[in-house]
């Protein structure tokens, strides 16, 4: 059923490739029986992915948020400092999870390639995985306190058209650009259980109005830390030579 339901999902890709191809280009298609073979190798590799989240990501997260949140709860402390070790668990899984991003990765190793070097792929690896971490932190701490979303998200949208102004030209669209690679496969399963499994298991919080939103913060905090990040370079450098 699992390979079925992907399979309706990516059909109508596959689909407009190939009527692009063949009725827009007026073209044969090179090679179908390799692209034949690709495809179902995509439909699979997809559906074990699919069941994995299901059968190992999405319970990890609830049992983790669980697991962080008994003490507190037994302990009977509702204020937000009683859940430190979610705040810490929060910015190691974001730090960890963004470091071993495979799109970070290739969007590290082009942007070093296309500077001249001038941009190092691990520096803007860290600098994004600290900005991950840090934002799945503070979204972990909205939805233990139950702030609104809207706030965190307006102040960071903020910080950024401020930053926007003073970094060098050429990190701006290489820092933007941090903030989508980072939410993607394997960010965004453990994040979105772990904020599920929290919101399910904090007092007074609802999985559908609190458990989302850690995904915008893993989106939002890393432009912050790659333009702060290209910001201390460029003073550094600055400071070198005076």
């Amino acid at each position: 059923m699992l390979l079925l339901a992907t399979a309706k999902d990516v059909l109508p890709v596959l689909g407009l490739l190939v009527i692009f191809q063949t009725l827009v280009l007026k073209k044969a298609i090179a090679r179908p029986g390799r692209i034949i073979f690709g495809f179902c190798c995509v439909l699979l590799g997809m559906a074990c992915f699919l069941g994995g989240l299901d059968l190992a990501l999405f319970p990890i997260g609830r049992s983790m948020a669980l697991q962080l949140t008994e003490r507190a709860q037994n302990d009977g402390l509702v204020t937000w400092t009683a859940y430190g070790w979610i705040y810490l668990f929060a910015f190691l899984v974001g730090f960890s999870t963004t470091i071993a991003e495979p799109s970070l990765i290739a969007v590290a190793h082009k942007a070093h390639e296309a500077s001249r070097q001038a941009i190092s792929a691990w520096g803007l690896r860290i600098a994004v995985a600290i900005g991950v971490a840090v934002g799945i932190a503070m979204g972990t701490f909205r939805i233990v306190t139950g702030t609104p979303l809207y706030f965190y998200i307006m102040v960071g949208y903020v910080v950024v058209i401020i930053q926007t102004a003073f970094a060098p030209k050429m990190i701006i669209p290489l820092a933007y650009d941090s903030g989508g690679v980072t939410t993607s496969t394997v960010t965004v399963p453990l994040v979105a259980a772990l904020g599920l499994g929290l919101a399910s298991n904090v007092p007074g919080r609802s999985p559908v109005m609190d458990g989302f939103g850690l995904i915008a913060f893993a989106s939002l905090f890393p432009i912050i830390s790659v333009l702060g990040y290209a910001q201390l370079v460029q003073w550094i450098v600055r400071r070198r030579k005076h």
